[in-house]
């Protein structure tokens, strides 16, 4: 049973006839009194509560009887609806133990798939063998390990690909976040659709909308033709929004707008579009430290993560290394059409040392250079070390810069940076004394491409 509480009669006949014809059953009552009278003696499956029951707008009565439904049933699921310009009062309730929260006037579609996805995430843990077929399902989507910290992971994706919550994938640069929002999206119900990527932090402040939402043809002076935003090109699947700590802040109102109605405006078009997509996002930036220094909206954090996925550092599962030496050496080997290559016990034992700032993207890297650059069948330590001490040297002056542009001296300096960083684009954004916004703006600018 979903219980609803709401003052207002036709808002609860509203969602009353909505809910009943999805099959759900239905109780709806008025006042937080009326509320706790029921969840006293029946635990519903669901509440869907107003935060305002009187005059006032401060919403201190549904933070209150939020608490007590949380006390009386701590495992129930309760969204929260209140107006749009009072999202500050929603964030306080998700501070309480809400699970989600709608804005007024709010989506049928998007109300349904939120009440879909807290009901889903709610039911009884699957079995063990369940388990262990989901992250079997999982390790064959190219996610190499079986240490602990990375089963612990896996785990948490074999339970929430299914559904429809937001995802937010934390984790220093280099870990795999990509790999795994992909293997959200592949073992999801939207796998057969689109998964489209957005490198937030590689997107101007001036094209945003444009970018995100696209454009008609003379909406702005160099829109020449109609462009389909990212939006709307992810229509029915997952968009990946990478990088979302480098968003400035006016462009997370826009993108909030849009993931909490599910609609958005084509510029120069003010026909609202409605898009149906699952959000996973991805960040490694303190976006807790961030809500709290104020550049980051605290709206928008709790939008995006309903769901919180850490991925470990390369240093915390080394007994995985081994592992994915093997597995970058096969795919090095079977890309370049070169012989099977060996590593001996002393090379393995030598790269589960390393301290590894740049993760598994920086082994990757190691691995496939020693292999190019050596030509040998089997690998000793010796030939990684060579390769490995490579980054601690100076990067060549004898280039002359005689005849060269301006902009190809700096994409010369951001590839001597990325060769030397070993592609972490923290530490390269570090070295040329630039944010990783501004980075990812001249990688583009310069068509450089990163592996990620």
């Amino acid at each position: 049973m979903i219980l609803i509480i709401d003052d207002d009669s036709a808002i609860r006949s509203s969602l009353s006839f909505m809910l009943k014809r999805a099959g759900y059953e239905v109780e709806a009552v008025s006042s937080p009194k009326e509320a706790m009278d029921v969840v006293r003696v029946v635990s519903p499956m669901l509440v869907l509560m107003d935060m305002n029951f009187s005059l006032t707008t401060t919403g201190e009565e549904g933070l209150t009887l939020l608490k007590q439904v949380k006390l009386f049933r701590p495992d129930t699921p309760v969204i929260l609806m209140t107006a749009w310009g009072s999202i500050q009062l929603a964030v306080q309730g998700m501070q309480a133990g809400a699970f989600d929260f709608i804005t007024k006037p709010w989506n049928n579609a998007a109300l349904l798939q939120r009440i879909e996805t807290a009901l889903e995430l709610t039911v009884l843990p699957k079995s063990k063998e369940e388990e262990q077929k989901q992250i079997d399902a999982l390790i064959r989507s190219n996610i190499i390990g079986r240490s602990r910290a990375l089963t612990d992971v896996l785990n948490t994706v074999g339970r929430i690909a299914r559904t429809n919550a937001s995802v937010l994938i934390t984790g220093e640069s280099g870990t795999g976040k990509e790999l795994i929002a992909e293997a959200i999206h592949v073992n999801s119900q939207r796998a057969k659709q689109p998964f489209v990527k957005v490198n937030l932090g590689g997107i101007s402040q001036s094209l945003f909308e444009s970018e995100m939402f696209g454009h008609k043809k003379g909406a702005f002076t160099d829109a020449s033709t109609d462009r389909t935003g990212r939006f709307e090109l992810a229509n029915k699947g997952t968009i990946f929004l990478d990088e979302i700590g480098d968003l400035d802040h006016s462009c997370q109102v826009k993108l909030l707008r849009v993931l909490q109605d599910q609609t958005f405006e084509v510029l120069g078009d003010s026909r609202p579009r409605k898009t149906d997509i699952r959000v996973v996002s991805a960040t490694n930036a303190d976006l807790p430290k961030m809500v709290g220094e104020h550049t980051f909206r605290e709206d928008l954090f709790y939008r995006i993560n309903l769901i919180t996925i850490h991925l470990p550092a390369l240093r915390e599962r080394r007994e995985d290394i081994p592992l994915l030496v093997r597995h970058f050496a096969d795919r090095q080997a079977e890309a370049n059409g070169l012989p099977h290559t060996e590593l001996s016990n002393d090379a393995l034992h030598f790269l589960t040392r390393l301290p590894y700032p740049g993760n598994i993207r920086e082994l990757k890297n190691l691995v496939e250079r020693t292999i190019l650059i050596s030509g040998k069948k089997q690998l000793e330590a010796a030939d990684f070390e060579n390769q490995y001490h490579r980054r601690d040297e100076p990067v060549s002056s004898s280039t002359s810069l005689t005849g060269m542009t301006l902009d190809e001296i700096e994409r010369q300096t951001i590839l001597q940076a990325l060769e030397r960083c070993h592609g972490n684009l923290s530490q390269v954004a570090l070295a040329l004394g630039i944010s990783r916004a501004a980075l990812y703006r001249r990688l583009e600018k310069y068509s450089i491409t990163i592996n990620n």
